[in-house]
């Protein structure tokens, strides 16, 4: 893990197996992706990740272009996946710009896993690396996020809200 600084970490307990919450994070991406995160000129229609070691990860504007987001760098299920994050601080994809996101799973019963996505190297965004690291610690950034992820896997359970949402607080 990184220092502070340099990373926001976000960690969440959702009630799932570990095998279905990796699941419902990678092959099911576009069910939670928030909407309004994209930037592609048109508006997002489809958050993708290909779900393999240097699969892409892009999204698909409602005129049917593609905006490249980054790649899978390291493909673990179901306990961890790691993502570039190609997107500099203008908020565009730059395939010479790299910072990490790491999503680790970790079983805490049979029915629930520890969620924990980290996302380092914020110090690569140079002079903006502060403004980058309240932005993506902000309350609509990767909290903001892991919160629709949750409601994404209690959702692929069919459990009714009121049983995850005591697991649903992120931290």
């Amino acid at each position: 893990m990184s220092d502070k600084a340099n990373s926001v970490q976000k960690e969440i307990v959702v009630d799932a197996p570990v095998e279905r919450a990796f699941r419902v994070f990678t092959d099911k991406m576009d069910s939670w992706w928030v909407r309004e995160h994209h930037i592609g000129k048109a508006p997002m229609k489809t958050a993708i990740l290909e779900t393999r070691s240097n699969g892409r990860w892009y999204e698909v504007g409602t005129d049917g272009s593609e905006c490249e987001w980054g790649r899978v760098l390291v493909w673990e299920p179901p306990r961890r996946v790691v993502l570039a994050w190609q997107i500099n601080a203008q908020w565009q994809f730059d395939p010479s710009f790299m910072t990490e996101v790491e999503v680790t799973f970790t079983p805490v019963s049979q029915q629930s896993t520890r969620v924990v996505l980290e996302h380092r190297n914020l110090d690569r965004f140079g002079v903006k690396a502060d403004e980058m690291r309240k932005s993506f610690d902000s309350p609509g950034g990767w909290g903001a996020t892991l919160q629709r992820y949750a409601e994404a896997v209690r959702k692929s359970s069919g459990q009714p809200a009121s049983d995850s949402v005591r697991r649903a607080s992120v931290e």
